[in-house]
């Protein structure tokens, strides 16, 4: 028995022609066999299961699945648009467009629901946010203009007059008290004087007692303004914004206002004076340049002066120290005088000098019991006592409601203290280093406490109320 050839299982060929013409009516898949079938046929039919094996090339289609499940991959990116608004952004823009994405899209940005809503109807809201960061940002309205901080409304009527317009407080009356050594030793110095016009002596000593009344004396005091404190009226213009502010501190305080002469000094810095007993008088800086609520803060300050008693007090303590003064000046005159002509006499001038000099101290003390020796610490407590009426005189203004103005106000006042420090340094050749500590003589002997003391006893005023 042959065995055919295993090329045709490898190879089968069942349309091509057969290679004999007698193969050809062998049916196709069967092998051409001579005689009685033989049990080994089938064994031949393994090599045909070979085109079986493109059943095995024909499950790769369930692989397509797999990459025809690709397309499910698909409805993931299709998912996508969802949370990309990029789609429903275009709607955004008309506005009345997608609306129930709109509450989805705004939500994530919370900041953005105004930009969101800004091309309808936002853009007002746009325009109108400029102005209201813009003042808190930008530069200080000028001081003329309501939008000021510091600007007070003037336009409400008088709210309450008190029945007590003055009193005394504690610092008018020490500083009377703190004058009667200089009073004493003008009243020698005018009794000395007496002695030479014979009869008419008490009539002088009379007549220059009575004369501190005239520190009430309206003409008197309008003549102390205008030669003394180089004060003059003010203009109508100066009036018109002088008057309200000053109607609402006196409103505030329950003070008459009318019973006071405003009065307005050239000057390029910022200050105020309450003179006599009825002056009140601002420098043109403070009237031009302060917006009206830090004015009413310095002109409330100046009325605590007056209410206090601080103002006739001191003026009055000073009318009486004057001929005590003025003896004094030409004692110091004489003094330096005879000095020098001593020295042309060598040492022993000098000490002839000296002696005669000590001689004449020990007696007027000894005679006075010591008096004179009190007026050598009568300006250090004097400026003392000023001190405290400026701290006082403070606390009035903060108490009308004036206290964060009067904090600005000290704090102008303060950096234009340092500006003129600053140039009289540079002025002098030694600009650029720092400034001189203040002594501390020149401390005591200051009539207005530091700029840090006065700020600090206005800080009970300028806490918020609890």
């Amino acid at each position: 028995m042959t065995q055919p050839p295993s090329f045709p299982p490898e190879y089968p060929e069942p349309t091509g022609g057969p290679a004999h013409p007698d193969a050809a009516q062998v049916p196709p898949g069967r092998p051409p066999v001579p005689g009685p079938r033989q049990p080994h046929i089938p064994p031949q039919e393994p090599p045909y299961p070979q085109p079986s094996q493109y059943p095995t090339a024909a499950p790769q289609p369930p692989q397509y699945p797999t990459a025809a499940a690709q397309p499910p991959q698909y409805p993931t990116a299709a998912a996508q648009p969802p949370p990309y608004p990029a789609g429903p952004q275009p709607p955004q823009y008309p506005g009345a467009g997608p609306a129930p994405h709109y509450p989805s899209a705004p939500q994530p940005q919370p900041p953005y629901p105004h930009a969101a809503a800004a091309p309808p109807s936002p853009y007002p809201h746009a325009a109108a946010a400029p102005p209201s960061p813009y003042p808190q940002t930008s530069a200080v309205p000028p001081p003329a203009s309501p939008l000021h901080p510091h600007h007070i409304d003037t336009a409400r009527g008088r709210v309450h007059v008190s029945s007590r317009q003055r009193h005394t407080d504690a610092t008018a009356f020490g500083n009377l008290l703190l004058h009667l050594p200089n009073f004493l030793c003008s009243l020698i110095v005018v009794a000395l004087v007496s002695l030479v016009l014979g009869d008419f002596g008490l009539l002088v000593i009379l007549v220059w007692l009575a004369s501190g009344a005239l520190v009430f004396h309206r003409p008197t005091e309008s003549a102390l303004a205008r030669h003394l404190l180089r004060l003059r009226y003010p203009t109508p213009q100066e009036r018109a914004t002088l008057e309200p502010v000053w109607r609402e501190v006196t409103a505030r305080a329950g003070v008459e206002g009318r019973a006071y002469e405003l009065w307005v000094e050239d000057s390029d810095s910022l200050n105020a004076v309450a003179a006599a007993g009825h002056i009140v008088g601002v420098t043109s800086f403070a009237l031009n340049r302060l917006p009206n609520g830090e004015l009413a803060a310095v002109m409330a300050h100046e009325l605590g002066h007056h209410v206090g008693g601080h103002a006739w007090s001191g003026l009055l303590g000073h009318w009486y120290a004057l001929p005590g003064r003025i003896a004094w000046r030409l004692l110091r005159a004489v003094t330096g005088f005879l000095f020098h002509v001593s020295r042309a006499f060598s040492c022993l001038g000098v000490a002839f000098f000296g002696l005669c000099v000590g001689g004449i101290a020990f007696a007027t003390i000894s005679t006075l019991y010591g008096l004179p020796l009190l007026l050598l610490g009568m300006p250090y407590a004097l400026a003392a006592v000023g001190r405290r009426s400026e701290l006082r005189a403070d606390r009035h203004a903060a108490a009308l409601g004036f206290a964060p103005m009067l904090a600005a106000v000290l704090e102008k006042l303060h950096q234009q203290e340092q500006e003129t420090e600053q140039a009289r340094l540079a002025a002098a050749g030694q600009g650029g280093g720092e400034p001189p500590k203040e002594k501390a003589a020149s401390r005591l002997l200051s009539s207005h406490p530091d700029y840090h003391t006065r700020l600090h006893h206005l800080q009970e005023y300028l806490q918020p109320a609890r």
